[in-house]
């Protein structure tokens, strides 16, 4: 399995990414981090605050609503020819998408390694998650307005975006692993949206003598990232058609055994 989201129990709060895997179901996403010490020691910190795994997740739409007016207000810098109040904004939204990262680490760490899972916590688990996805990318969209299509690509890439993690939740819905595969899972697309927050600082120096308008990095971070999400909701659909037509196959023979999936 490669590396993503949520978890085997239903009253287990763990975060979009991690990966214990419970009998042969994957059901968190692999991050390295997580047995790091200086993630052990925050997680423990931010526990010992009676902080809830919940409120963790809740954070991360504020910090996706503060980068999705970062990069809105990017956008009309353009407009206003305020290359210096642009360039602030970019950072600003640079520097969210990790942080969204982390909060989205931890609030998996504080729920069930610090043992405050809660009967909801799958709820706060997915939903703050989408919300993030569309602030964050629909928000590059404005950013990029500059350029022809460029709102378009950001709502493109946010749907998309959300599309992955729908399909995925189908999945372990239907009883398998939530398969994590995919070139353009949640972290990938953070990262991405970050470096070209980055880069973009560089357009009036290096793009704009070149005839290209501001915002013109930022369209094809967007565009990379919808296809990228594109690709991995193909790849989740076939691993998880493959899963379904593995199981019906096991359950051929067996009593009591519906066909197609379904209850008997």
């Amino acid at each position: 399995m490669s590396s993503q989201e949520p978890r085997d129990d239903p009253s287990a709060h763990t975060e979009s990414d991690g990966a214990p895997v419970t009998g042969e179901r994957t059901m968190r996403r692999e991050i390295p981090q997580r047995s790091t010490s200086w993630a052990r020691a925050v997680a423990a910190a931010v526990g010992r605050t009676g902080i809830t795994p919940n409120m963790i997740s809740s954070s991360s739409v504020v910090v996706a609503a503060i980068g999705c007016a970062a990069l809105v207000g990017s956008g009309w810098a353009v407009y206003l020819h305020d290359d210096g109040v642009r360039a602030a904004l970019l950072i600003i939204a640079a520097l969210m998408a990790p942080l969204r990262l982390l909060l989205n680490m931890l609030d998996g760490m504080v729920a069930v390694e610090g043992g405050k899972q809660s009967p909801v916590g799958d709820l706060y688990n997915e939903v703050p998650d989408r919300l993030a996805d569309l602030l964050f990318l629909a928000g590059a969209g404005y950013a990029a307005a500059s350029i022809h299509g460029g709102i378009t690509i950001g709502w493109v890439a946010a749907s998309l975006a959300v599309l992955t993690a729908y399909v995925r939740s189908l999945g372990a819905a239907q009883g398998l692993s939530n398969h994590f595969d995919g070139p353009m899972a949640k972290p990938r697309r953070m990262w991405l949206l970050m470096l070209g927050c980055l880069l973009s600082l560089l357009e009036p120096a290096l793009l704009v003598p070149m005839g290209l308008p501001r915002g013109s990095v930022l369209g094809v971070v967007l565009g990379v990232i919808a296809l990228g999400s594109l690709a991995t909701v193909v790849i989740r659909l076939q691993l998880i058609g493959s899963d379904l037509r593995t199981r019906a196959a096991g359950a051929e023979g067996v009593p009591g055994a519906a066909p197609g999936g379904q209850e008997c």
